[in-house]
């Protein structure tokens, strides 16, 4: 007897299904956030635990496998190696600078005020470079610097996700109660722009 592949029954609605599959993937990107929040407690884990989010959420696109606790400790696991952690370890380094420099951009220095606006998009383009390294698959898992490239040479990619990060800022902003459920819908983001991107 032939069973249907996932993707396909995944497709079909089941007994009882009443959402759909599409409802399915919105599911796993909700847990996956959550998972991925509790993941980043420890700080330098983070570029791991955005990774492991980002393979679990292309299987569940992909194959149809759902996103479980599981699967995302397994992907998790086999990110944390000593790249990812010196990669969580440049998170701390890097928020000390930019604090350090918003002191100076609150005095009265000459050129003070042209810091302020500098800093935010150094900041917000680290995320977005960050973010496309933690969607990379093999044999470029967590590489800043193929991130870099990408992020270079795929301007709309890099500028549909630099949207994806703003528009996530203001959500935590505007509603804090759903902060530990955000890094899913931008994981998945990432996912889905390095799926799209000319270097695959």
């Amino acid at each position: 007897m032939t069973h249907a592949p996932a993707a396909v029954r995944r497709a079909r609605k089941e007994p009882g299904d009443i959402f759909g599959s599409g409802f399915s993937l919105f599911a796993d990107v909700l847990l996956a956030g959550l998972l991925t929040s509790v993941a980043c407690l420890p700080v330098v884990t983070a570029p791991a635990a955005f990774a492991a989010a980002s393979e679990s959420l292309r299987q569940a696109a992909g194959d149809g496998t759902p996103v479980t606790l599981g699967t995302y400790t397994r992907a998790l696991r086999a990110r944390l190696s000593a790249g990812g952690l010196a990669a969580g370890l440049a998170l701390p380094l890097l928020a000390v600078v930019l604090l350090a420099d918003a002191a100076v951009a609150r005095s009265a220095l000459p050129g003070a005020g042209a810091v302020a606006p500098a800093l935010a998009l150094l900041a917000w383009g680290a995320v977005v470079v960050g973010l496309r390294a933690t969607a990379l698959d093999a044999p470029h898992r967590l590489s800043v610097r193929e991130g870099l490239v990408r992020s270079v040479a795929d301007p709309r990619g890099s500028l549909l996700l630099a949207g994806a990060v703003l528009l996530t800022a203001l959500l935590a902003w505007s509603i804090p109660l759903l902060v530990p459920l955000l890094p899913g819908p931008l994981a998945f983001a990432a996912t889905v722009v390095e799926l799209r991107s000319p270097h695959r």
